[in-house]
């Protein structure tokens, strides 16, 4: 792809949380390795500082934006809706800043934004600047979110508790069920569903961006092209295209000495994201499982993950004696680094979007345990569309855990897995090169502006 010489900067406006910043900052290293100069305009709640590996990126904060006591108050979703609510003027500002100080070599060539903040949307179209919407989660999930968005509110309402219908597929989701929707731990539905009613609301953006790749979503990605009437990019995985470092939270990286210390494709990793809580008895019992299983085990406890707990403090001794035969804990991992690591065979996880590639990009077949939102669609692709991974469902018990780990370590149903795995890695891998799908995609995409630039 040649440099783009006219209209270099690009403005990207991620979520304030790790699984929104991480990908919006790869899409920005894959961005600047073609010739764009990146400024991230970001919250006053969890930025991104300019490390060593973003320092050619121009950082800015939104004045007036909410912080952590606001995200404590208010809940995830309740906050979303109020930063939309709060940010459209102060961004403005930001945004008018940065138009005053450009010259002729680099003027801005886009806004890109996470779907979630759309409240960029309007001073983009006031200062008459091209945006791009940037969906971080599955193409089948911004499907959901767009069915939803449509549905008749009193009788979905009614319909998602109804047990009967749990199992049943949702009409037009294959094979999606009811409880595989991307409903939310955070908040009421209703709230919900005016949430995703703004995200799909594509206004006047001329494209829509998505961190995934035709192998894996083909059906989705022919769904939105059709439905969203603009142009739509799929340019992941964006972990293999572009990686980028951009953890909220340290890293602990002895974990990695303790890896290297294990036979090949030994270990099961768990790690249930930056969101997930579990109680006390929920951590006993997989303690109990783990360790009856016999397979070494690297576990991230976040701090903050057990409720009314800082970290580990309040479980029993008990605990501390069933991982410390097999296990290693943690607070935070290099996860990239884990998963690409021989002594990794399988991971435990909430099965957010970056989670999911991460561990499809190296082979590594997954224990599906989601929490909230677009984590349950996933898990339900992992299972029965790729084939790479089950769901363990209901409560937590030792017996289940050890045979869930005995069938991804032990059974053939997890060589199997793991087979199927690898050849989606070897998918992924390609469609970044050049020629593949995803390369061809963002070549398009940076196509795209310069036509708009050349008019």
């Amino acid at each position: 792809m040649e440099e783009t010489r006219v209209k270099r900067r690009i403005v990207l406006v991620p979520v304030p949380a790790q699984g929104h910043v991480t990908p919006m900052m790869q899409l920005g290293k894959a961005l600047q390795s073609i010739g764009f100069s990146i400024t991230v305009v970001q919250t006053q709640y969890n930025r991104v500082t300019s490390s060593k590996d973003f320092s050619d990126f121009r950082f800015l904060t939104i004045p007036g934006s909410l912080t952590d006591s606001d995200l404590k108050n208010l809940g995830a979703l309740q906050f979303l809706l109020k930063l939309n609510q709060t940010c459209g003027e102060s961004f403005k500002h930001c945004l008018g800043q940065l138009l005053k100080e450009q010259d002729n070599n680099d003027d801005i060539a886009c806004v890109i934004y996470d779907e979630y903040m759309y409240f960029s949307q309007a001073a983009t179209k006031e200062f008459q600047l091209s945006s791009i919407v940037f969906s971080t989660t599955s193409a089948t999930a911004f499907v959901c979110r767009s069915v939803l968005a449509k549905v008749n509110a009193e009788v979905f309402l009614i319909d998602i508790k109804d047990p009967e219908l749990q199992d049943k597929v949702f009409p037009g989701l294959h094979p999606l069920r009811y409880k595989d929707l991307p409903t939310s731990a955070f908040g009421p539905l209703e709230s919900l569903l005016k949430l995703y009613s703004e995200v799909v609301n594509t206004r006047t953006a001329s494209a829509v961006i998505v961190n995934s790749v035709s192998c894996l979503e083909s059906s989705s990605l022919t769904w939105l092209q059709r439905e969203l009437q603009v142009p739509v990019y799929p340019i992941g995985p964006l972990h293999i295209a572009a990686s980028a470092p951009s953890s909220l939270l340290e890293e602990d990286r002895s974990c990695i000495e303790w890896l290297n210390k294990l036979k090949p494709s030994s270990v099961v990793y768990i790690s249930l994201g930056s969101l997930a809580l579990m109680e006390t008895k929920d951590m006993l019992e997989m303690a109990w499982g783990l360790s009856n299983s016999n397979q070494p085990f690297l576990w991230v406890i976040r701090p903050g993950s057990i409720p009314a707990s800082e970290w580990t403090e309040s479980l029993p001794e008990e605990f501390t004696k069933l991982v410390s035969e097999k296990g290693y804990i943690v607070k935070w991992a290099p996860q990239m680094e884990v998963l690409k690591h021989p002594a990794v065979g399988g991971f435990w996880s909430h099965c957010g979007w970056n989670s999911t590639l991460e561990s499809i990009g190296e082979g590594i077949p997954m224990i599906c345990r989601p929490f909230t939102g677009d984590q349950k669609v996933n898990a339900r692709y992992l299972e029965s569309v790729w084939r790479i991974g089950f769901q363990l469902e209901g409560e937590l018990e030792k017996g289940t855990v050890e045979r869930a780990v005995k069938r991804l370590f032990v059974d053939e149903e997890g060589a199997e897995m793991r087979k199927r795995a690898i050849g989606l890695k070897e998918k992924l891998e390609a469609s970044v090169r050049s020629g593949g799908s995803s390369f061809r995609s963002l070549d398009d995409f940076v196509n795209s502006l310069k036509m708009k630039n050349s008019m």
